[in-house]
């Protein structure tokens, strides 16, 4: 006689309903793959706004540089008229240069990307002068200056006007290679 194999229903959907518990433990590889991809999309999008906000900060940091230099020559030299040549050395010796610029010598200056910075006076004023300057920050930081009688790099399209239009700034700041923009500051 054959034996027939009676299964409870109920016994037979709880082993089905345990193995497919079983078989949805954990991530599949394409879910793995999916949460890695957002998570490769946020990060890159975290290191997109760090890249502009440290390009704004540097910005901010150039302008407050020029115009600490400025006062700071003025004061210096009030009542007195400007020497032609550099006014560097006097200026580290007053004390009166911003700690942000480096010091490679004791006459000389650089800026955050590694350019020379020069101070020079003029027979009318004394000129300002930064180097390697990128030209997003060239942009930023030139847009909406004032105080100046003239802002210009190279003789090529100085702006007399002020404060700078944000069109003059990218007429003037047209270096967009890794040498950098030398941008020159004119005041009286």
């Amino acid at each position: 006689m054959k034996s027939k194999h009676i299964h409870n229903r109920k016994d037979h959907l709880a082993i089905r309903s345990d193995s497919l518990l079983a078989r949805q433990q954990g991530a599949s590889l394409l879910e793995g793959i999916a949460y890695l991809g957002i998570a490769a999309i946020v990060v890159l999008g975290a290191v997109s706004l760090l890249t502009g906000a440290f390009g704004s900060a540097k910005a901010n940091q150039m302008t407050e540089e020029v115009v600490a230099i400025r006062t700071a020559v003025r004061k210096l030299y009030i009542g007195q008229s400007y020497p032609t040549s550099s006014l560097v050395p006097s200026l580290l010796l007053a004390n009166a240069i911003p700690n942000t610029l480096a010091r490679p010598t004791n006459t000389t200056l650089s800026n955050s990307w590694g350019g020379a910075v020069t101070i020079v006076g003029t027979t009318t004023g004394f000129t300002i002068t930064y180097n390697a300057v990128p030209q997003d920050v060239c942009v930023s930081m030139i847009s909406g200056a004032s105080g100046w009688t003239q802002i210009d790099q190279g003789g090529n399209n100085p702006i007399t006007s002020f404060p700078a239009t944000v069109s003059n700034a990218n007429s003037l700041c047209s270096v967009n290679s890794a040498a950098g923009n030398a941008v020159t500051f004119t005041a009286s």
